[in-house]
């Protein structure tokens, strides 16, 4: 029999979820069904509890119904809890199970596709969103030497490095600052986990946080060379990356977690990819 599974969110056709699960159901000969779901914006439980009803045993969220999900789940997981958000829930019978695999994913690009390692790294991480509370488990767990997470305005950042500090082991400095406060500051990894991208626009930093061996990483995706990127390059960065794989990794951990298999995502990525020019 096959399972259904599903992605919701409004809009949702530009989603590339169906493509992907679905590559990865026939690399790993696993009979799944995988579509796209348009939640209206005042409708998800309902919408949610029709797919549970019609035998819907998994379903991925995007935007803007991570906060639903995250309430709609009766248990939610640590990386989850940490997040506020969920992105993929599980069912099975009245228990709905929360997840929320962003921030793994993105690690996982970084330090298994891109050969970046973040252990005893300085890592400036820009924003303090959904995006940023999401990844900051993951990246603490890798133990970077400093974690700066730097906002528009401190106080937002500051509320995560509140949520850091009680994470972090005593091999990670973790700092909170505002954009105008990075001046004179270099890092080995930079983060952008801004909606900047989004709206073709630069946040408001310094382009000395890059050094040449810096990575730069966008966590938006099909954007090619954004603004953020391309001052990095302009700062002599050599070493590009958006957020591609974070989508491809993240989606195989949900597989992974619905299915018991986890599926290789180098086709995925290879197939998604857009280059950076």
């Amino acid at each position: 029999m096959t399972d259904k599974y599903a992605v919701i969110g409004n809009p949702i056709d530009f989603s590339k979820s169906p493509f992907i699960h679905m590559n990865f159901a026939k690399s790993t000969a696993q009979d799944i069904e995988y579509t796209k779901i348009l939640g209206p914006l005042d409708g998800f439980k309902e919408t949610v509890d029709r797919f549970r009803s019609e035998g819907g045993q998994g379903i991925n969220i995007t935007a803007p119904f991570k906060l639903d999900a995250f309430q709609y789940a009766t248990k939610r997981s640590p990386a989850a809890e940490l997040a506020g958000a969920a992105n993929a829930l599980r069912f099975s019978g009245d228990e709905v199970m929360a997840e929320n695999f962003d921030g793994v994913g993105l690690v996982r690009d970084v330090v298994h596709n891109l050969k970046h390692a973040l252990e005893g790294k300085r890592v400036l991480l820009l924003g303090a969103g959904g995006a940023a509370r999401g990844a900051l488990l993951p990246f603490l767990e890798q133990g970077p030497e400093l974690l700066v997470i730097a906002n528009r305005t401190s106080s937002k950042a500051e509320e995560l490095k509140g949520i850091a500090d009680k994470k972090k082991t005593a091999r990670t400095d973790v700092k909170a600052l505002a954009f105008s406060e990075l001046t004179g500051m270099q890092f080995d990894v930079v983060f952008n986990a801004t909606s900047a991208s989004l709206r073709n626009e630069l946040p408001a930093i310094p382009a000395t946080v890059f050094g040449s061996e810096s990575l730069a990483y966008e966590l938006a995706y099909a954007k090619g060379l954004t603004p953020f990127l391309r001052l990095a390059q302009s700062a002599g960065v050599r070493h590009l990356a958006d957020g591609v794989g974070m989508l491809a990794e993240q989606a195989a951990e949900a597989f992974a977690w619905w299915r018991g298999i986890r599926p290789d995502t180098r086709e995925v990525i290879r197939e998604l990819t857009v280059p950076l020019v």
